[in-house]
């Protein structure tokens, strides 16, 4: 009688069983790893909007603070105008920019020089892609919230 060679389907189930175990634990920690890198480009993204309002004010001190789609312009930004400044990409300065997994608005005072504006970063999917929004203004302190609502200038710094 000839010995079968390979493996019993025991031994098949065995292997498929601990890789759905080695797989059940990886993913959860993959997606909140997933969520802080999000985090930590909506961070980083309205740290650049910080700047570029600050440049745009300082370049243009008639017009001051400038909305979302006035620091950017189109893509090739050759020309900077006051309504195209060129200082931010068109994925960031996009009317509703969508990046990371965050939307960003960032809302003009009504004064003439505009002398206040206020940037927010909220999660496209709380839970999924970010748990905590962002917010910042003129005084380029970054606040944020731990529930994915849009936060204001009372919530905790970051």
């Amino acid at each position: 009688m000839k010995k079968q060679k390979g493996f019993s389907l025991i031994e098949l189930l065995i292997v498929v069983a601990i890789i759905l175990i080695i797989a059940a634990i990886a993913i959860p920690n993959l997606l909140r790893s997933r969520m802080a890198a999000n985090e930590a480009s909506a961070v980083g993204s309205l740290r650049t909007i910080n700047t570029a309002e600050v440049t745009f004010a300082t370049t243009y001190p008639t017009v001051g603070f400038a909305a979302l789609t006035a620091l950017g312009g189109t893509a090739p930004c050759t020309s900077a105008t006051s309504t195209s400044a060129c200082l931010l990409d068109d994925v960031l300065s996009a009317s509703a920019a969508n990046k990371s997994g965050y939307h960003f608005v960032v809302t003009a005072g009504t004064q003439t020089p505009v002398v206040t504006y206020a940037s927010t970063a909220v999660p496209t999917a709380i839970g999924q892609s970010g748990q905590r929004g962002f917010y910042s203004d003129q005084s380029g302190v970054i606040r944020y919230t731990t529930d994915g609502t849009a936060p204001s200038n009372a919530s905790p710094a970051l």
